[in-house]
């Protein structure tokens, strides 16, 4: 169902946790924010209360983060609790997979015991077709099917690096280890003349995101839907916490003494 707001505007696309409506100008799209968790490839659906409004806030705070240190994305601004004005882009059908600890696809595939630390962060591909189970693929793939040209590879990769890098020390920052991440990647049209640029899409968010507590290893993170280990809201609620965007009401009554 479509939400209040937007049941006058052109419907594009819904996926998995997002609705994408025709934008108020030219070359935008408003983002759309569900409350609905899938994992397994749509096999295990269900709801997470509040995730979509957590979700919007933490990336547009990451997106915005991303943008001061030269990282082209597609968020342009925020409209409300659940919707962002987004650039229009073409997406690349690959998502982009960063490792920085073994844990999930990985050891099961590798025979690879959970929590090591990788000895450098990992670049992982893998071809968007929900209908195969997203399959991992190589670069030599990528170049052979024309989903990126190979000066076009080596920017996404680039860019990668440098989103893992940041995101790594934001999360640190707050307690908070960076496990493993998924980003996806658009084709920005250019100007008269100009070829197409590459830039960050999608959302960075716990949906998107292995994040564990730096001291417990405590997941705080989608699988906690995916392995019904409980208290996935609140988890969702503490990383939002810990980014300083959900305010807790414990701290606003030690801040009015």
């Amino acid at each position: 169902m479509a939400p209040p707001r937007t049941k006058t505007k052109k419907q594009i696309y819904e996926g998995k946790a997002k609705i994408l409506f025709e934008g108020p100008e030219p070359g935008t799209i408003i983002q759309y924010f569900k409350d609905d968790a899938t994992a397994f490839n749509n096999q295990k659906k269900g709801t997470i209360a509040g995730k979509g409004v957590l979700n919007n806030r933490i990336s547009e705070l990451i997106m915005t983060r991303l943008s001061e240190i030269g990282i082209p994305n597609h968020f342009i601004r925020t409209l409300n609790m659940r919707e962002q004005l987004i650039k229009a882009v073409q997406i690349i059908p690959l998502e982009v997979i960063i490792r920085n600890v073994a844990a999930g696809s990985l050891t099961k595939r590798l025979g690879i015991a959970e929590g090591i630390v990788l000895p450098k962060p990992l670049i992982e591909f893998s071809y968007k077709k929900d209908e195969l189970g997203d399959p991992l693929v190589g670069e030599d793939h990528i170049i052979t099917f024309g989903w990126l040209e190979p000066l076009e590879l080596e920017e996404v990769k680039q860019y990668a690096y440098r989103i893992n890098d940041f995101l790594y020390g934001l999360f640190s920052g707050v307690g908070i280890r960076l496990v493993d991440f998924k980003i996806e990647f658009g084709r920005l049209p250019g100007e008269e003349g100009e070829y197409p640029r590459i830039i960050l899409a999608d959302e960075i968010s716990p949906d998107s995101c292995r994040l564990w507590d730096l001291k417990t290893n405590e997941k705080m993170d989608k699988d906690r839907f995916r392995q019904d280990l409980g208290k996935v809201e609140e988890s969702y609620q503490e990383v939002a916490r810990r980014l300083g965007i959900l305010i807790d009401k414990k701290d606003l009554k030690e801040k009015k003494r």
